[in-house]
């Protein structure tokens, strides 16, 4: 990929809208050229910028009954011509209207992807990384007492990690990885020719949630926190067979220690 096709995606890419594919193609050109890794590094920061919550206010208590009343005014005519135009003239009108589909807007059109699907297009790239990188695992073993002791020092906090080979899913190994920017852990399991990979990063002060299901790509995405602990499952294993897994992670797995500061 030249820089000139880059540029012309990484808005696309740093908004999300990108599909896998593509994503994977700019990343790779993003790793080997600094002048478009510093103009994407410029774009996320006004991206973030303007996600900032302090930006946005709510429309004052009334607004929007002052807005609808002036726009019944509007619709009575007298003499032919509106009541709007001859108290308001146009420009009262227009301001009126425009208000009212800034309401409307405002609660009916979509403000772009939350974090959390960001998040789950992240989860998506990095197992698809993971498989064509040749970079499954840091650490190659089947044995849980040797993966997560490979955590330790490596990531503020340890990641439980559960032997499930009984229930069908030996273990793989275990790797560092990023979401978010944060690093994670990512614990690496099979299912027959499927591959899982389980994320694990810390979610302190987050209530715990049940899991959420979803599909991207062809690939089955499962997000559930327990625990100070949120947990991504992806695969291209069956929904049904990567809800066992879940199940069984959930039921396994401890409170992992808290986060070291």
């Amino acid at each position: 990929m030249t820089c000139e096709e880059a540029r012309t995606l990484v808005h696309a890419y740093v908004d999300g809208e990108l599909d896998v594919v593509r994503s994977l193609e700019v990343e790779a050109h993003l790793s080997s050229c600094d002048k478009c890794a510093r103009e994407q590094a410029s774009l996320r920061a006004l991206h973030s910028a303007f996600s900032n919550g302090a930006l946005y206010h709510e429309a004052p208590a009334g607004l929007e009954r002052r807005v609808r009343a002036a726009v019944r005014d509007a619709r009575r005519v007298e003499g032919g011509r509106s009541f709007a135009l001859r108290h308001y003239g146009w420009g009262g009108a227009a301001a009126a209207a425009v208000l009212l589909v800034a309401i409307i807007v405002r609660g009916v059109l979509p403000t772009g992807p939350s974090a959390g699907d960001l998040t789950a297009r992240e989860v998506v790239g990095d197992h698809l990384r993971s498989l064509t990188a040749n970079h499954l695992t840091d650490v190659l073993s089947s044995n849980q007492h040797m993966v997560k002791p490979w955590f330790d020092g490596r990531l503020n906090f340890t990641p439980p990690v559960e032997d499930l080979i009984a229930d069908g899913f030996p273990l793989v190994g275990g790797r560092l990885d990023y979401l978010d920017n944060h690093p994670v852990a990512a614990v690496v399991y099979r299912r027959r020719q499927h591959i899982i990979n389980l994320f694990i990063s810390p979610a302190e002060h987050a209530a715990d949630t049940l899991p959420v299901t979803e599909v991207r790509g062809g690939y089955n995405i499962v997000h559930w926190t327990k625990s100070g602990m949120a947990y991504w499952a992806v695969s291209s294993v069956s929904g049904a067979e990567l809800g066992r897994f879940v199940q069984l992670v959930r039921e396994e797995s401890p409170a992992a220690s808290t986060p070291r500061r």
